[in-house]
């Protein structure tokens, strides 16, 4: 979903594209790789999306096509669980002695917790190390760190903070009505999306694939028909508009930092290229 929000001076700001996120992405695994090297340890740049066919739906499964190639998703989320168990640098932290693997750590996370610090919408105090790798790679993209952590706090809170206030609507609530009764006629006997979600087995013991992509379906088309698709886009479009207008100052700084980290990014990626 695109947005444009204007910054204090007026200037209209826009959400980096796709391959911009990419871009950004890349070159902070780079310079994490490089970090790590000079402090004597090993890092793999990892992909932004390691599983590009992943998808998330907060409210209810609403692609029909999506839902018969992977019913709920078990397929990829085994996967991703793949690759986050049998990733290259989580192989090489557990192959490394015990004495060297706690620095290891503490050279990509830091050592002392409590260096950076923001506050979530909600109150809660989100804290970070200030001398590790991680945060080093992000300085070389935001160099304001502290201001830059604060603006990503507060956007990464608003995503859930907007689901509830859909999830509450009065409207939602009667499109999902209209969705159980869809789903009761199609054989399934859920009240609510989350009610289908809950039923569902673990990714490593997942329904037959016929049962999960039949039940997926039809979530989907029920989605379709009862306009409880159209119904969780609409509102979650207005919920969205009135959080980035509440939090508009983190907003538009997070807008503003990675739009002007992408020369930056380039410059780090082409270096890279050219080694």
């Amino acid at each position: 979903m695109a947005h444009r929000t204007a910054s204090p001076a007026g200037e209209p700001l826009r959400e980096v594209t796709e391959p911009e996120a990419d871009l950004l992405h890349t070159a902070e695994q780079i310079l994490l790789r490089d970090c790590m090297r000079d402090r004597g340890f090993v890092y793999e740049p990892v992909p932004r999306q390691p599983v590009p066919d992943a998808r998330d739906f907060p409210y209810v499964v609403d692609d029909p096509e999506w839902a018969r190639r992977h019913g709920y998703g078990s397929d990829l989320d085994r996967k991703r669980e793949e690759i986050s168990t049998e990733g290259v640098n989580e192989r090489y932290f557990r192959s490394l002695p015990q004495e060297r693997r706690a620095p290891a750590i503490a050279a990509a996370n830091g050592s002392r917790p409590d260096g950076l610090s923001a506050r979530a919408p909600d109150g809660l105090k989100i804290s970070r190390s200030l001398d590790g790798c991680q945060s080093q790679a992000e300085r070389g993209l935001y160099p304001d760190l502290a201001a830059w952590f604060q603006a990503r706090v507060t956007v990464d809170s608003l995503p859930p903070l907007r689901g509830g206030q859909v999830i509450a609507d009065g409207e939602f609530r009667g499109a999902t009505r209209k969705w159980s009764v869809c789903m009761k006629a199609a054989g399934y006997a859920f009240q609510d999306p989350a009610a289908a979600r809950a039923a569902l087995p673990p990714p490593d013991r997942p329904f037959p694939r016929e049962r999960e992509v039949a039940m997926a379906v039809a979530e989907a088309d029920c989605a379709r028909s009862s306009g409880l698709a159209e119904t969780a886009a609409r509102l979650d479009r207005k919920y969205d508009t009135e959080l980035r207008e509440k939090y508009g100052h983190d907003v538009t700084a997070w807008l503003r930092f990675r739009l002007d980290a992408l020369p930056r990014a380039r410059a780090v990626v082409e270096a890279d290229t050219e080694r």
